[in-house]
């Protein structure tokens, strides 16, 4: 809000006005010629029409605050009434009001009174009463009170800083635009470099940056610029060996289903992709063309129904038409393929339908599920045969979305999260990551592919990919750290959603203080602790930074505020804190300070809030709340992310991982658990079909050969149901054994898994500051909120309730 600190003094022929602004500093001051108090030899000497005329000019269009602004608005109208001036229609909010609706009860709600009791400064001294009543004095405590009011309602609003980490390139934080504005360019050059190249030939680029400089904060900024032209598809770091393009794809895939204004990614990439084909040359377009043009701008403008209702001929019709004229397009350009045209049926399947249902099934089977018969048979798909090779199918998939981008804009493909691939355990990982990444690169065009990394990490990569991989990134871009200026910047767009700037939310060592801090992220991070301190009166420990010096008032206040909410302070105190308030000269503050510290000791240290329990909190409600939108479950996914866990474990108690065999024989992915004498598997089988069966089957016979060890199938409850004869008559063959059991991951046990990984890889990627893997392994396991049944199984004892 646009704001001046207006205070009058006269009663009611005006003798002096002075006016604050909204950064606190004086921007005008006047005294009336005409008044007979005034000297002849003040300074700022005006006539009153003067004074007045100027006043006007400067609050025209902002909101004038006041103490008492009803007897300002008297003598304001009084006096232009004596000079003959119109009065004009403007904007008070009086602090004396708006004090007694914030703190009721007060003994009094005088200006002297509130400055006191909220020992508040101007000018780094505190309220004098010999010094009230001159126009400027009274404007600048007004301010500072006003400000109080302020901070005061911000206390119903969330800490703005508390979410200073980017996960994703779809979030949607504040952005400072000049930060990394040369770095941003080069990306956009890139993607225009690609365009314009009539090969459409892929290009890498490398972003480095420390941990907390805002690498993924680019990439939203990149997002929420191109998203309307441009397909973006982020990938998070893979964490099986086996099956990194399968991976790869997977991230690809939810990234495609991911909304971007009315419809998901993946709908507009055919759209585009269609209209692009109409408007090639000799291209005879024909009514119909004309008539499904139409109808998919309208479905655009998030009209569903654009080309017909859910199941109406006209629907199917049309839709048939738009897949019939990209595969004429594709057949005169590529070669058919394994499964390029069966993957462009799919996506134009998943295009036409509005129902989430149909689009559900539609996302599993493109990412090689195979479906249950009746699933398959509702979506008019054939189902996928159990010999389909994941990672060649995933490879061409890709290179699918590739070719068809050539017609309108390049993919930006983002690989970040990177960090844990560096760690000795993942050295597989890494080097088939890095072999997926140069057949992406040799097989799918038009796409611009960034790593984001650590720059320690990137000289890991370089030692470890050869140059046919290295070669693919030419360009590499490195964040620097912002200046204060451009922090002070990032802070400002951080608070513009309430309505207050940081001069008047911090003091200025606090801003002192959190320039010191380095990167970004922490600078923030530390923004938020000073925000609590401002707003919500939560300490800042010594331990969490060196908070500037008290002086005593102010540390007197704060232990009497804390004294006085456990009523354990005794009169005699309280009568010296009275004294003190009124007259500092008289009474030993020194003194006095520890006599409060004595009623409640440490009271100024109290703990900070745990980093990892707020990472846990935080994080658990964004995995609710997207818990049922569409996700790519697999058996690949899900022990990778069981052995990232157990592999982690073993910062604090060795855990010893193998797996089973069956001959050649398929077995569900899984891994065995090697504690002492006892083994347990926990395996996950997240597929249908036939394929569901078969290894069911032959999980089953390890259980009856494996008569001493523990075994647990594992399946997630979003999935379909298994309603095939035999596949239930395994799953009960299972239940009953001895030592086997099958269970649905329901949701708080999927939630709880994922956030212990995603907790994992945060600490790997250093998103939380000053965070080591092992204590916040020690939390979790200690903890019965964030304990997890799977600890048992690594060796881990329940916590006690």
């Amino acid at each position: 809000m646009d704001f001046v600190v207006l205070d009058t003094e006269g009663n009611p022929e005006l003798s002096e006005l002075a006016l604050i602004d909204s950064q606190g500093l004086v921007i005008y001051e006047g005294l009336s010629r005409e008044h007979p108090r005034i000297s002849p030899n003040s300074p700022n000497l005006k006539t009153l029409k003067t004074l007045l005329t100027e006043f006007l000019a400067i609050v025209q269009g902002k909101t004038i605050i006041c103490h008492y602004a009803e007897h300002d608005i008297d003598v304001l109208k009084y006096n232009f009434r004596q000079v003959g001036l119109n009065w004009h229609n403007l904007k008070f909010e009086c602090t004396w009001n708006l004090a007694k609706n914030t703190w009721q009860g007060l003994e009094s709600y005088s200006l002297e009174y509130l400055s006191k009791y909220f020992n508040l400064r101007a000018n780094s001294q505190y309220f004098i009463s010999d010094m009230a009543h001159s126009a400027r004095y009274d404007a600048e405590f007004t301010y500072h009170l006003y400000i109080k009011i302020m901070l005061e309602k911000l206390k119903q609003q969330p800490n703005p800083f508390t979410s200073s980490r980017v996960d994703t390139p779809f979030q949607n934080h504040p952005d400072y635009l000049n930060t990394y504005q040369r770095e941003f360019l080069t990306l956009k050059t890139g993607l225009n470099n690609i365009k314009l190249d009539i090969n459409h030939q892929s290009k890498g680029i490398v972003v480095i940056g420390e941990p907390g400089s805002g690498k993924t904060h680019l990439m939203m900024r990149l997002a929420q610029e191109r998203l309307s032209s441009n397909r973006l598809l982020f990938i998070r770091q893979p964490n099986n060996a086996q099956s990194v393009l399968y991976h790869i794809y997977s991230r690809i895939l939810e990234s495609l289903v991911q909304k971007v204004g009315n419809l998901p990614q993946l709908d507009y990439l055919i759209i585009n992709t269609f209209r692009k084909i109409l408007s090639l040359p000799h291209r005879d377009v024909k009514q119909k063309d004309i008539e499904i043009l139409k109808a998919l701008y309208d479905l655009e403008e998030n009209n569903i129904n654009a080309l017909g209702a859910e199941n109406t001929q006209r629907k199917r019709e049309y839709w048939l038409y738009i897949e019939k004229t990209i595969n004429e397009w594709w057949m005169s350009n590529f070669a058919a393929g394994s499964f390029a045209l069966s993957i462009i049926k799919g996506m134009v399947k998943y295009c036409s339908y509005t129902d989430y249902r149909y689009k559900n099934i539609t996302t599993r089977w493109l990412a090689g599920n195979v479906l249950t018969d009746e699933e398959a048979e509702t979506i008019g798909l054939p189902n996928w045969g159990e010999t389909i090779s994941q990672e060649a199918f995933s490879l061409e998939a890709i290179s699918v979305l590739g070719r068809l981008s050539s017609l309108d804009e390049p993919l930006i493909i983002i690989f970040d999260q990177l960090e844990g691939l560096g760690l000795p355990h993942n050295k597989d990982i890494l080097l088939n990551f890095g072999e997926a990444v140069k057949e992406i690169f040799t097989h799918v065009p038009n796409s611009l592919i960034i790593l984001n990394l650590f720059p320690d990490r990137w000289e890991q990569f370089k030692a470890t990919f050869d140059n046919s991989i290295l070669g693919r990134f030419p360009s590499q871009i490195y964040l620097r750290q912002p200046t204060d200026t451009e922090i002070q910047a990032i802070i400002q767009i951080k608070l513009q959603s309430l309505n207050v700037n940081l001069q008047q939310l911090f003091q200025p060592e606090d801003l002192d203080d959190i320039l010191t801090k380095k990167p970004i992220r922490s600078a923030l991070n530390r923004a938020a602790d000073y925000y609590n301190y401002r707003v919500h009166g939560i300490p800042i420990t010594i331990e969490k930074a060196a908070i500037y010096e008290l002086d005593s008032n102010e540390k007197i206040a704060q232990q009497l505020r804390l004294l006085q909410q456990q009523q354990q302070v005794s009169m005699e105190v309280l009568m010296q804190v009275i004294q003190a308030i009124q007259e500092p000269a008289a009474i030993d503050l020194s003194n006095l300070q520890q006599k409060l510290a004595s009623f409640l000791p440490n009271a100024i240290e109290t703990s900070p809030s745990n980093p990892v329990i707020e990472y846990l909190i935080q994080h658990k409600n964004e995995l609710e709340q997207k818990y049922n939108n569409s996700a790519i479950i697999t058996d690949y996914d899900d022990i990778g992310k069981l052995k990232t866990i157990a592999e982690a474990f073993n910062h604090i108690k060795p855990v010893k991982l193998t797996q089973y065999r069956l001959g050649k024989r398929k077995l569900p992915e899984h891994i065995v658990v090697e504690n002492g004498n006892k083994n347990h598997v926990i395996g996950f089988l997240q597929i249908n079909g036939t394929p569901f069966t078969t290894r069911i089957a032959n999980f089953n016979e390890l259980v009856s050969i494996h008569t001493q060890t523990k075994f647990e199938l594992i399946r997630d409850e979003r999935l379909p149901e298994i309603t095939g004869k035999v596949g239930k008559e395994h799953i009960n063959q299972l239940q009953n054994s001895q030592n086997g059991k099958f269970s649905l991951l329901n949701k708080p046990d999927r939630i709880l898994l994922d956030l212990i990984y995603d907790l994992i890889i945060s600490i790997y990627n250093k998103d939380l500051d000053n965070v080591d893997l092992a204590s916040a392994l020690n939390l979790v396991i200690t903890h019965q909120q964030w304990y997890h049944w799977i600890f048992s199984i690594l060796g881990f004892t329940p916590p006690t309730k």
